[in-house]
């Protein structure tokens, strides 16, 4: 539904409860008329130093996805936007096909996830050859390759940051995401692409996408892109990257 300050659309979003960007890059990017209202999953454990944790918390999510799409419901959004993304990559493109539907079927919502968001910012740009950073453990890496690799994108280079915690990975600045898109670039790449919804990506790649010639699409503005495209929100949203900036 729309309300009194939003009479364009209200979106709900899905964010761990470890998240601190989702929320923060949205408003920063707000179309006008629009409002976020999040559901946050419950993490009880944020580390993620090895493979093995890493996939601990992600059962976390799966469990608790549930319980903060219903809480969410409640505000009676238009439209569910995933603001988390391993999950989004998981098994591949059938998996994060899967996952898609699944979201659906719980929430009765259209939903942009992570995946899906990149997938059809990436077809829209016309771009194949692609570097990928995220702040994940090589488990989490190697789905995010794999979904890309199965869609058919050529996947030059994916780097991951290891991040020790999942609240630790907002603390990577600008100067270590510069240097993790750099170990990826390439003449022969035609984008580059983050993923992991909780690095401040946004305004960094609005940076180097001025001074690289290329696309740079952070995860966050992938998402925001895909759900003003959905729900038929219109007018270009300045200051976030050339995805925003075409609206």
């Amino acid at each position: 539904m729309t309300t009194v300050l939003a009479d364009r659309s209200v979106y709900g979003v899905i964010v761990p409860s470890t998240n601190t960007v989702v929320e923060d890059e949205y408003y920063r990017h707000r179309a006008p008329g629009v409002s976020f209202h999040a559901g946050r999953i419950l993490i009880r454990d944020e580390k993620l130093d090895d493979d093995a944790s890493f996939e601990s918390f992600l059962e976390d999510l799966r469990r608790e996805i549930g319980k903060a799409v219903e809480s969410v419901l409640t505000c009676r959004p238009d439209h569910l936007i995933m603001g988390m993304s391993a999950e989004t990559f998981w098994g591949g493109a059938e998996g994060a096909a899967e996952f898609e539907r699944w979201m659906r079927e719980l929430s009765g919502l259209e939903v942009t996830t992570g995946a899906a968001a990149c997938h059809a910012a990436l077809t829209e740009l016309g771009v194949r050859r692609i570097g990928v950073i995220t702040p994940y453990q090589p488990v989490a890496d190697e789905q995010v390759r794999r979904f890309f690799t199965e869609l058919g994108y050529d996947v030059a280079a994916v780097r991951g940051l290891k991040c020790e915690s999942a609240t630790s990975i907002a603390d990577v600045g600008p100067a270590e995401l510069r240097a993790a898109f750099a170990a990826v670039d390439a003449p022969d790449v035609d984008a580059l692409v983050q993923a992991g919804t909780n690095l401040p990506v946004m305004g960094v790649a609005a940076e180097l996408e001025e001074e690289l010639g290329k696309p740079v699409i952070a995860i966050n503005a992938a998402t925001l892109w895909h759900a003003y495209r959905t729900t038929g929100i219109t007018g270009p949203v300045p200051g976030a990257g050339s995805l925003l900036a075409s609206l």
